[in-house]
């Protein structure tokens, strides 16, 4: 029996057709199970040859072929995590804090983000388990792999057919909208939505808090947060505090297991042109090969590039970091901060880690 957050005792009277809308949420669930079991599978036997897991494989090159930055590690990476994700216990786990009879059904436009695999996921999801309907704008950067999973849920569930609406012009007939894009993007979204119902994300960035301390594999692990999506994610470390008289060479040799980089093209591209452009401002850097370390107060480092700043004290770093919580999507550091993640975990989200601290579920459930 699946676990909602439901009492079943609530008169049926407070939702209009409770028991056909019940009956479809419990429907739109499975639909999301099933989806996880068969990414598993994808991911854990890449001979598995089947109508699906060829129409997969076809969603992985293209992704690729449209976006250089899709590499299909990367993709594999995105469709692992959510594999693992997709499962009835973690389901029926996040969904269980939530009273999802409150819901009632909506239609929600979503603008989705394209800079990592599958990344309005998570808002797709929170949109259709709920029991509403997603009107979903895609990213030209990444519509082949979420048109993909909304091919697979309608095979598995044909009543999601009209619950998925992807719309190439202009978005109307929303109860709701969730928006994701820049700084610049959301004064256009805040101008266009504001009015109603909304959640309107900008930039946020990752740091990572260092002590001098850690070991050669909390560091090693610093890199997964550094390098997956080649920091092109608003989880991915940008940035890293360190003490005064930090010994970089230990950092530089930890992460050498991620040289290989280099080799991807358009990293490389960013990595030389970054180069170039620091050495002819005549700014100090510090340079491995495959990385460039830059002093700088700034969150967000160009690609192939790291910021670092030195702090004094522990103490001041908390509260500077405090003030910019707003800026910060993840913060990376062992003992040091409240809701810190660990090393090595940034691009490992649960389902209850939610962008810029938002409750999307709660939203969608009070609106």
């Amino acid at each position: 029996m699946l676990t909602f957050a439901i009492d079943l005792n609530t008169k049926v009277q407070s939702i209009p057709n409770y028991h056909k809308y019940m009956n479809d949420h419990h429907k739109t669930f499975i639909a999301f199970v099933k989806l996880g079991e068969f990414l598993r599978e994808y991911c854990s036997s890449q001979q598995l040859k089947n109508e699906w897991s060829e129409k997969l494989d076809g969603a992985v090159a293209l992704s690729n072929h449209k976006n250089g930055w899709f590499t299909k590690e990367n993709v594999l990476h995105a469709l692992k995590n959510w594999g693992e994700l997709l499962t009835k216990e973690y389901l029926s786990e996040w969904l269980s804090t939530y009273d999802l009879d409150q819901n009632r059904p909506k239609t929600v436009a979503l603008i989705l983000a394209g800079n990592i695999p599958l990344v309005g996921f998570h808002d797709f999801l929170s949109v259709l388990i709920t029991g509403n309907t997603a009107l979903v704008k895609l990213s030209s950067n990444d519509n082949v792999l979420i048109t993909f999973t909304k091919e697979y849920l309608i095979s598995i569930e044909p009543l999601l057919k009209d619950k998925i609406v992807f719309e190439k012009e202009k978005l109307e007939n929303f109860d709701a909208v969730i928006a994701t894009g820049s700084n610049n993007t959301s004064r256009y979204f805040e101008h266009y939505f504001g009015k109603g119902p909304h959640i309107i994300r900008k930039n946020r960035n990752s740091v990572a808090v260092l002590t001098g301390q850690e070991t050669t594999i909390q560091l090693e692990n610093l890199g997964e947060d550094i390098f997956r999506y080649y920091g092109l994610g608003c989880r991915s470390v940008s940035k890293m505090f360190v003490p005064k008289g930090y010994d970089f060479d230990i950092f530089f040799k930890s992460i050498f297991k991620y040289s290989d980089i280099i080799n991807q093209n358009k990293y490389s591209n960013n990595y030389d042109y970054n180069k170039a452009v620091y050495l002819m401002s005549e700014f100090k850097i510090l340079d491995n090969g495959f990385l460039i370390l830059k002093e700088d107060e700034s969150y967000a480092s160009p690609i192939a590039s790291l910021f670092y700043e030195y702090y004094e004290t522990l103490s001041e770093l908390k509260n500077r970091l405090e003030r910019d919580k707003e800026n910060l999507q993840c913060i990376v550091s062992q003992g040091i901060i409240k809701n810190e993640i660990n090393f090595g975990q940034t691009q490992q989200p649960s389902l209850s880690d939610y962008a810029d601290g938002v409750d999307t579920v709660d939203f969608l459930l009070k609106t």
